[in-house]
């Protein structure tokens, strides 16, 4: 594979993700380090792709779908699927295929069941994970990350009295 391929998370203490569908919290320090991490590209010319399964791309508000400036790419077994703005693949390695000359990065955004099968996959080049340093209700959580990653701390934060920093981890 010829482009790097990332996870983008943020989890609680308990590596919680979401509740119902959404996000727990709203932390907009944490949406913009999103944001320009799926956004910036070192080439002009090219494009990030962002990759997530369908429950990720219904939880994200109709007005900012699809994500702009970035390619986006939905996976869903659901053969009909429309998502307006988004291309359809039914498995990880079939959207990953995909990525021609005109994309920089590839960033899987989620949800659980994506992250736990980019965790497992050879393509991916490392992981961006913010860890809010608290703990919220929620129903979906990140699984555990490979043994075989080296952490390194990029920056720390806080809004709203809550604290996070934001880690990398890349294969040892």
């Amino acid at each position: 594979m010829k482009h790097p391929v990332y996870l983008i998370v943020a989890a609680d203490k308990n590596l919680g993700i979401g509740k119902d569908g959404k996000l727990p919290w709203h932390l907009k320090k944490e949406m913009q380090f999103f944001k320009k991490m799926t956004l910036e590209t070192q080439d002009p010319q090219k494009q990030n792709m962002v990759l997530m399964g369908r429950t990720t791309w219904e939880s994200i508000p109709e007005k900012f779908r699809p994500l702009p400036g970035r390619i986006n790419i939905v996976l869903t077994h659901q053969s009909d699927y429309n998502a307006p703005g988004a291309d359809i693949f039914d498995s990880l390695d079939k959207a990953l295929s995909s990525a021609d000359s005109n994309i920089e990065k590839i960033f899987i955004i989620g949800g659980a069941q994506v992250f736990k099968e980019a965790l497992n996959n050879p393509h991916l080049t490392g992981i961006y994970l913010t860890k809010i340093d608290k703990t919220f209700d929620c129903d979906t959580f990140l699984p555990d990350l490979p043994k075989n990653f080296s952490e390194e701390v990029l920056d720390a934060d806080s809004e709203a009295g809550i604290t996070f920093k934001y880690f990398y981890y890349s294969k040892k």
